[in-house]
């Protein structure tokens, strides 16, 4: 099924009750293709562990810093403030 951009802000509601049926839905800008929408399938107990084990963690440039912590506890520390 196809909808376009406005439809899509129009009613999300909607498309996504049908994404979640099981349809596949075209998102379409002006006419031209731009996203499709389909259902992820549930994943596998180790599958999920893995997901959920890979969260937090960080990649790119800091990957192999040495003072890396997890996600969580950095933004908690960021949030701290400073004390003087």
């Amino acid at each position: 099924m196809n909808v376009s951009a406005k439809e899509l802000r129009k009613e999300p509601g909607k498309i996504l009750k049908k994404v979640a049926r099981g349809e596949q839905i075209v998102v379409t800008y002006r006419g031209k293709k731009m996203a499709k929408f389909v259902r992820l399938e549930e994943q596998s107990g180790n599958q999920a562990k893995a997901a959920q084990d890979d969260k937090d963690e960080i990649f790119g440039l800091w990957k192999n810093h040495e003072n890396t912590q997890s996600v969580d506890d950095h933004i908690r520390r960021l949030r701290k403030g400073r004390s003087f």
